[in-house]
């Protein structure tokens, strides 16, 4: 009886081994992103991290970027471009880290280098991003951390950004999609994360239920941004995609119509150069194909989105070129 139990035992211990083994080595379970508080950001992605999920590999710098390590102020023969957003930015655990929007863009410019200057022979375009940041988070990250010495930042949001509430850290440790630790077996995460259910978390409803105009609060992080960028002296991109159900018809509800005309008649006032990806979604011949999921890309709208930025990137820098060449503030 004690062998039969013996055995019994050993199997499921076995069975137990295999399957934490294999969720580890095959999914990546057990080594999420971790998440840090901050007072102004809200949060922002644990720095100095790798992992890879779903075969996946996500590498997080030293200032909290999808990106490897870089130099504080780049080299005179180095052009950096600032890519700030969400997580269509980012592109989460479904993207590989080559198939960021930031590193097709550096694809994309480099084959363009010449046009730009003789002098640079490396772009950097760093990825300052996480899951559910709005205009109000980005803003704060570019105000604790700089932008880095960046020629130009693009500011990527979408539709639900527009009415994203102030930043707060209440998620963090909290919510499972926000862990500020590693867990201790990858299958103590399987069961946080999609047997356990989630426990309310105190005070976040009420950051959730904001009053007041949202847009307006947004719209004014914006402007801070664009104001930010010009004592930088660099360039200022904004580029807004849609959700999935804005594509075709019926398109986008009344009161992101409205919106929408709102954030366009703003950036004319402001003169922001604005990329509205609606219409170039609307014209692909088969808009879902470019969709991980209602609301994020897959590697084909990915290089979409990159493609029409670095293409808008590439008209600005040139003008800037010109602009400035003459008294040494471009080269």
């Amino acid at each position: 009886m004690r062998f039969i139990l013996l055995i019994i035992v050993t199997s499921i211990v076995g069975i137990l081994v295999t399957t934490e083994i294999g969720l580890r080595l095959l999914f990546g379970f057990g080594n999420p992103l971790t998440y840090i508080g901050d007072e102004k950001i809200g949060y922002l992605l644990t720095p100095s991290q790798r992992t890879r999920r779903f075969g996946n590999r996500i590498e997080i710098n030293q200032y909290s970027m999808r990106g490897v390590d870089i130099q504080q102020t780049p080299l005179s023969s180095t052009m950096r471009i600032m890519l700030l957003g969400d997580s269509i930015a980012n592109g989460g655990w479904w993207t590989d880290q080559k198939n960021t929007i930031s590193n097709l863009i550096i694809g994309s410019l480099k084959s363009n280098l010449s046009e730009l200057s003789q002098d640079i022979t490396q772009i950097e375009v760093l990825n300052a991003s996480a899951n559910s940041w709005g205009p109000r988070n980005e803003l704060a990250y570019l105000q604790r951390f700089g932008s880095f010495g960046s020629k130009a930042i693009v500011l990527l949001i979408n539709t639900d950004d527009l009415f994203s509430t102030t930043p707060t850290s209440l998620q963090v440790g909290r919510d499972r999609n926000y862990p500020s630790q590693k867990p201790a077996l990858a299958l103590v995460e399987i069961f946080n994360r999609y047997i356990l259910k989630q426990k309310p978390i105190p005070g976040l409803k009420e950051i959730q239920n904001e009053s007041g105009d949202r847009v307006a609060r947004n719209l004014e992080a914006i402007a801070k941004i664009q104001e930010l960028t010009r004592q930088n002296k660099a360039e200022f991109l904004l580029a807004m995609t849609p959700l999935l159900r804005e594509i075709g018809q019926p398109g986008p509800r009344d009161y992101e119509i409205k919106e929408r005309q709102r954030l366009k008649e703003f950036t004319k006032a402001r003169g922001i150069i604005y990329i509205d990806f609606l219409p170039i979604f609307n014209a692909s011949q088969n808009p879902k194909a470019l969709y991980h999921d209602h609301i994020h890309f897959n590697l084909q709208g990915n290089q979409l989105i990159s493609q029409v930025i670095e293409q808008k990137l590439l008209e600005l820098l040139q003008q800037d070129r010109q602009n400035y060449s003459k008294v040494g503030l471009f080269k």
